[in-house]
């Protein structure tokens, strides 16, 4: 977001004053920014702020940018990954006697000596779980080619670890993915967005919803955004039969020998009794009305 360049603006300014220079953003609409006609008060202090400097928007996208901030950009790894990589680290440094020291980061370097144990939790767990149980004997009879054993010996679908409702690790992801400090409690959509890549379970986007609505920190902190829904305001009850009706059109259907190929349904509000006219799809709006006078 451009709000994100406005501290770099007021540090560099003794730079940037009276140079040309480009921006690079992977957001394509700030391209379009200045040669907007009509915008609200934020954008227009931005645009204030902008004049005073010699400079273009270009968009970049983010999957070029290969030389971003490492601490900008969302890691993607999994706790999966961070034991595999972990065990393999210390097997090549074991020949080197080489021995660790926890020093200013010992909460870092505990919670990367607890996790490692993830994927053979999940692995002993799976054998546990009745219903990846009998996706295990499905698999031996290949009668589920989404499903596979990977192999470290753990069930994947369609490459995400198949987690099992055994010994609270469902809880223990939701846990991470919404109340670890670097993930800022997202939302249900985002959250289910985060796991779904790496992790999978029957009813994963319920729970995940269900995990959401039941946060504390989220109940009193996010504010609801939308505007509020109008009163039900319910259709009047017609007086008269026929004086107000509802239609609907069933297309796309075989020809007859009419050359109908399509039925138009008219259901009375009133008396809710429904008539069915064989017409054809290219029947004008006068024609229509033809045949319903008639």
């Amino acid at each position: 977001m451009i709000w994100n360049w406005l501290p770099l603006y007021m540090h560099w300014r003794h730079y940037l004053y009276g140079e040309t220079f480009q921006i690079l953003t992977d957001h394509k609409s700030l391209k379009y920014i200045l040669t907007q006609k009509e915008l609200n008060l934020r954008p227009r202090r931005w645009i204030e702020l902008l004049k005073d400097y010699d400079c273009t928007i270009d968009y970049h996208p983010a999957k070029a940018n290969v030389v971003a901030d490492t601490l900008s950009r969302k890691s993607s790894a999994t706790l999966a990954d961070l034991g595999s990589h972990n065990a393999t680290l210390l097997l090549e440094m074991r020949p080197m006697n080489v021995k660790f020291e926890v020093n200013n980061e010992a909460g870092l370097l505990a919670t990367l000596q607890v996790k490692p144990d993830f994927v053979d939790k999940s692995k002993e767990a799976q054998i546990r779980d009745p219903f990846l149980l009998r996706m295990l004997e499905k698999i031996k009879q290949g009668k589920q080619p989404n499903f596979l054993i990977r192999t470290d010996g753990v069930m994947v679908n369609r490459g995400r670890v198949c987690v099992p409702d055994v010994e609270g690790l469902r809880e223990e992801i939701m846990q991470e993915a919404h109340n670890a400090p670097y993930t800022m409690h997202p939302g249900t959509t985002k959250m289910y967005q985060n796991l779904r890549p790496y992790y999978w379970w029957p009813t994963m986007k319920k729970d995940v919803a269900e995990f959401v609505s039941k946060c504390l920190t989220c109940q009193q902190v996010k504010a609801e955004h939308q505007a509020p829904a109008g009163k039900l305001r319910p259709l009047t009850i017609p007086e008269w039969k026929l004086e107000k009706i509802t239609m609907d059109f069933v297309i796309g259907l075989p020809r007859t020998f009419r050359k109908h190929d399509a039925i138009w349904v008219i259901v009375d509000r009133l008396t809710k009794s429904a008539h069915f006219l064989p017409i054809q799809q290219s029947n004008s709006m006068d024609k229509l009305a033809e045949l319903y006078v008639s």
